[in-house]
């Protein structure tokens, strides 16, 4: 299977907070910053895969800034790394100030999908060729986190973990 670059499953989503989807604090609820950012990433991982794509896990989240109530937010998503069937994707969330049209990042969060065929079993994913620096560090990180996670499921012995254990040695 033929590579392909993060910017190839780039999405962008931009909208409006509107008042059915706000808080007392008339700022964007979570839950609902969490359906955008689940959108982006799904439509980012079909993007790559050119697959059915399932969220498999939301890995993090941090609600760094409040949305209020008639901001623009854009949620932009994109393919970080490839496994075997499943992608982990880096989403960024900004919010524009409506008068100067400045953009402030609000919030980010990681979701891993997996790709899969029509019965639901898992299918195998390209591999992906990072572009960018920050396309290089976010690829690199990937598998760290990756293995940290399989490590704290029980799924692989911490001696396995050579890319954590790098980070120590």
């Amino acid at each position: 299977m033929e590579a392909r670059y993060p910017s190839e499953s780039r999405t962008i989503l931009t909208d409006l907070v509107l008042p059915g989807e706000t808080n007392p604090l008339n700022n964007l609820f979570g839950g609902e910053l969490l359906a955008r950012m689940d959108r982006a990433a799904g439509i980012s991982a079909g993007r790559h895969s050119r697959r059915i794509v399932v969220t498999a896990s939301v890995n993090h989240v941090a609600f760094n800034r409040a949305i209020p109530l008639g901001s623009v937010v854009t949620v932009e998503a994109k393919v970080s790394r490839a496994f075997t069937s499943s992608m982990e994707v880096i989403i960024d969330v900004w919010v524009e100030d409506r008068q100067s049209g400045d953009k402030t990042k609000a919030n980010e969060a990681i979701y891993t999908f997996v790709a899969v065929n029509e019965t639901g079993n898992p299918v195998a994913v390209p591999p992906i060729k990072p572009e960018t620096d920050l396309d290089k560090q976010r690829f690199d990180a990937a598998l760290r986190r990756k293995q940290l996670s399989l490590v704290l499921a029980g799924k692989m012995k911490p001696n396995d973990a050579t890319e954590l254990k790098a980070l120590f040695v």
